[in-house]
């Protein structure tokens, strides 16, 4: 049996037949060039699989006070740039190998922050940095694994970056009350 004949507007240009889940005009988006958003909903890909980035600016006692996701294959400078944009001129900001840059030291020195960044070991020139000051970097680590406790965080069984971002904020706002 023809299967247009089964249709209502068989006369009619916009016939659309679905055969046991095959659509007839099934396609890639024309739009581009990606099947759908992982890239928009923060999940990226590397060594790992697909990850997702928590990026944070935290006080000495290890409150966040800024967060912020990106895709896990995104470099972690292009979360800094974002997250100091967001906050108040800090005295200084401790910050680990990975955003050891010109372009970020300059950035923050323009702004009046004292960078606290060891330097990369494959730098010809390595700068000179306050190694005491960075003895309390381990509060960032610990405010990390504090958010990390809880398991939605942890594994990312959300989908949509909005609301894993929006279970990020509630498990730091919980922990920022029980600190």
């Amino acid at each position: 049996m023809d299967l247009n004949l089964l249709c209502s507007d068989w006369f009619d240009g916009n016939v659309r037949s679905d055969v046991g889940g095959f659509d007839l005009h099934q396609g890639p988006p024309l739009s581009g060039g990606r099947k759908r958003g992982a890239f928009n909903n923060a999940i990226g890909r590397s060594r790992g699989g697909q990850t997702t980035k928590i990026h944070a600016l935290t006080d000495k006692i290890g409150r966040p006070i800024a967060l912020l996701i990106t895709p896990g294959n995104t470099h972690d400078l292009v979360g800094a740039r974002e997250l100091i944009a967001m906050v108040p001129n800090p005295k200084r900001l401790l910050a680990d190998r990975a955003y050891d840059a010109n372009s970020l030291r300059e950035e923050l020195e323009r702004r009046g922050i004292k960078p606290v960044i060891p330097p990369n070991p494959t730098r010809k020139h390595p700068h000179r940095y306050d190694k005491r000051a960075y003895k309390g970097r381990n509060v960032i680590e610990r405010m990390f694994c504090r958010l990390k406790d809880a398991r939605r965080i942890a594994t990312r069984y959300d989908k949509r970056a909005d609301t894993f971002f929006s279970a990020v904020c509630l498990v730091a706002a919980f922990k920022w009350w029980v600190n």
